[in-house]
């Protein structure tokens, strides 16, 4: 079992401090709302009142007994003020972006930062999944120009009785899982052979998205790209 603290309950924030809880794990929340804080005492949570971007605030938590930090506050300033003060207790950092166009430079120039999150891409591609139907599905997001997208092969595609020995994806297209019929996922092997109704789960440069969509697809309507 791991300690976890969250940063800001808003609702990112208290919707990751449940599911961390809800994995097994110890969860200690920091929120600067006395309502908001309120709120997740109710559901059980131990909780420190206060700034968290203040290091006398997150020291109220415990951070040497902490082994991951997730700032989920939605100031920007003081996500980064909290992974660099967890980095020094050498604590896991996870951090809110609010435009995508900053992961980059925070993924190659931050050294406090572990791993960034920005949520509202993600409710992007969930609602892209949903808009378009099952064919084509959005699993994540691995940087901006790389996703892991899950197709489902249809009576239409060109690759239906191919086996996945003969499958050649376009550009970086990785093949990283496949599942035939209603299986679960498993990792692919040369020797399976493409139906309808399998699925394929691809490493695809956002770029390549279209080209791989028409070859495990073959359908012409567009599938979801970079959120």
């Amino acid at each position: 079992m791991r300690r976890v603290l969250v940063a800001g309950t808003g609702r990112v924030g208290l919707q990751t401090a449940r599911a961390v809880r809800d994995s097994g794990h110890e969860v200690v929340v920091v929120e600067a709302d006395r309502e908001v804080a309120d709120r997740a005492r109710s559901e059980g949570f131990d909780v420190v009142e206060g700034d968290a971007a203040v290091e006398s605030t997150l020291a109220r938590a415990d951070l040497d007994t902490v082994d991951a930090v997730a700032a989920l506050t939605s100031d920007l300033n003081a996500n980064l003020a909290v992974c660099t003060i967890a980095d020094e207790y050498d604590c896991r950092t996870v951090m809110r972006i609010d435009e995508e166009y900053r992961e980059e430079i925070y993924r190659e120039h931050v050294d406090v930062v572990d791993e960034i999150v920005h949520p509202e891409r993600l409710g992007a591609i969930l609602a892209k999944n949903a808009l378009v139907g099952a064919n084509s599905r959005a699993i994540a997001d691995v940087e901006q120009s790389l996703q892991i997208v899950e197709f489902t092969i249809t009576p239409e595609a060109p690759t239906n009785g191919y086996t996945l020995r003969e499958l050649e994806l376009p550009g970086r297209a990785r093949l990283i899982a496949f599942a035939p019929g209603g299986e679960r996922l498993s990792l692919p092997t040369p020797d399976n052979s493409l139906s309808p109704g399998d699925r394929l789960v691809v490493l695809v440069d956002s770029g390549r998205l279209e080209d791989v969509r028409r070859l495990v697809v073959g359908e012409p309507a567009p599938v979801q790209g970079d959120a």
